[in-house]
């Protein structure tokens, strides 16, 4: 982060600056933190409110750790310098778009109901072969991370990343806003958070408020084969748009002679306004050529070339809990994608796994916020695993029983009953290969499978 005045604070915030009676008291803020657990000396603490906490009740503690002021609500009996807001959670996203105005980072948007992280951490990858980029650490696409994301901006910063997550209509307004990015996608378009949204059509309107942060004849780019349609005609209107597809050779971006290597990993052609290139992805999955293809369209906007793009997407770092290969025996793999499910993220995840030859286990949990629909959509899931039919399907959580039902599985109400069973089924004498996916929405923490597996087999 930039060095900032708190003059410059109150000025971008709007805020009323009380300082504190210390001689020698602070003039200068080096970074900010809404967690006194990381609170340095010479920070801004912001005391962030939400429905079951208040983070004034703690500010002394950002006090102890030296930190330099407080951006606060209220005039706190504390001698510490405070800049006093009405809303600090606004305020917060105020500064942080001051702060990366300042930066001058070209800067891009991307959401999407499934596949942004991977997105995101694809076009790192390729800008990084670049510049400096400024990227999404994990999952901060929400209305704290992605000013906390900004907030980190400096003028060194060739390129800034930023994704953007939503479980509400208006959300993705207000981060875009914040941004203000000159490319932006939405990576595509699903049942996901229906609890917020209300339905697909809620879900179109807000992923679509990302393409409302570009200005006339910036860059807009759209899946051609999961998009807003309608929805979004008015305001791509005045965009530069480009297409991309995993199937359709009339998109912009698109790919063909898709293969899966013994790892799973896709080698593909990649065609391209640019021209066309041989493709080898260094991470596992046929879904993951649609990602790339967006990955690729995005970056070229900011000047990446057909090498940079070859080298990026085969030199990928996976991401906790993002379809992480790891080996735990000679004759057990796992597949940990643990971190989140939607129902094209299951679908693609039973269609990965079908492509691993010796006993394949589906071993999945609940997806969430799906509302009215979640048991239809949980069943749907099911429906399109059960073809595959899987030498083991495991499922956790209620919806996900129908799952069980439909591929002659087996429902737990337990972790520790799951565990135990595959822990029982893989300790069987037997000269078998065993690839075990494990998937389910944060909430079903199903990490706790895959965790109970690593250190077990490992």
């Amino acid at each position: 982060m930039i060095d900032v005045s708190l003059e410059q604070v109150c000025q971008a915030v709007n805020g009323e600056l009380i300082e504190s009676t210390e001689a020698g008291k602070a003039t200068m803020i080096h970074s900010v933190s809404t967690d006194t657990r990381t609170v340095q000396s010479g920070a801004l603490f912001v005391a962030l409110v939400g429905e079951r906490f208040d983070a004034h009740n703690f500010c002394h503690q950002a006090v102890e750790a030296q930190a330099s002021a407080l951006l606060v609500e209220r005039k706190l009996d504390l001698n510490i310098t405070q800049v006093v807001v009405e809303d600090t959670k606004l305020a917060l996203g105020q500064l942080s778009a001051w702060v990366h105005a300042q930066c001058e980072v070209p800067t891009m948007a991307i959401t999407g109901s499934c596949g942004k992280t991977t997105v995101k951490e694809m076009v790192a990858s390729i800008l990084q072969q670049r510049g400096k980029v400024l990227f999404t650490a994990g999952n901060f696409n929400n209305d704290i991370g992605v000013p906390l994301t900004l907030l980190r901006s400096e003028p060194s910063d060739d390129f800034a990343v930023i994704e953007l997550g939503a479980n509400h209509i208006g959300e993705i307004a207000y981060t875009t806003q914040l941004v203000k990015p000159q490319v932006a996608v939405v990576n595509n378009v699903a049942a996901a958070h229906l609890e917020g949204f209300g339905s697909m059509d809620g879900v179109k309107q807000a992923k679509g408020e990302i393409y409302q942060g570009l200005s006339a004849g910036d860059t807009a780019i759209v899946n051609l084969e999961s998009n807003g349609g309608a929805y979004w005609e008015k305001v791509l209107a005045d965009k530069s748009v480009l297409t991309f597809s995993d199937v359709n050779s009339e998109a912009d971006y698109f790919a063909d002679e898709v293969e899966l290597n013994e790892q799973g990993e896709a080698c593909f052609t990649m065609h391209t306004p640019q021209g066309d290139i041989a493709i080898e992805l260094g991470i596992i999955g046929q879904h993951n050529v649609a990602n790339a293809l967006s990955a690729a369209a995005l970056s070229i906007q900011f000047g990446a070339s057909l090498n940079d793009i070859q080298i990026g997407l085969k030199n990928l770092n996976s991401v906790k809990g993002r379809v992480e290969v790891q080996q735990l025996s000679e004759q057990i793999k796992l597949i940990d994608d643990s971190y989140n499910a939607s129902v094209p993220a299951m679908k693609a995840a039973a269609k990965l796994l079908s492509s691993f030859k010796g006993q394949r286990w589906l071993i999945l949990g609940n997806m969430a916020e799906l509302g009215d629909e979640s048991l239809a959509l949980h069943r749907q899931v099911g429906e399109y695993a059960a073809p595959f039919a899987f030498e083991h399907v495991l499922t956790y959580g209620d919806d996900t029983k129908v799952i069980s039902e439909v591929c002659n599985g087996i429902h737990f109400a337990t972790h520790q009953a799951m565990i135990a069973h595959i822990e029982q089924q893989l300790s069987l004498p037997n000269n078998a290969s065993h690839t075990l996916l494990v998937k389910g929405a944060n909430s079903a923490g199903m990490s706790k499978i895959a965790a109970a597996l690593k250190e077990n087999f490992s």
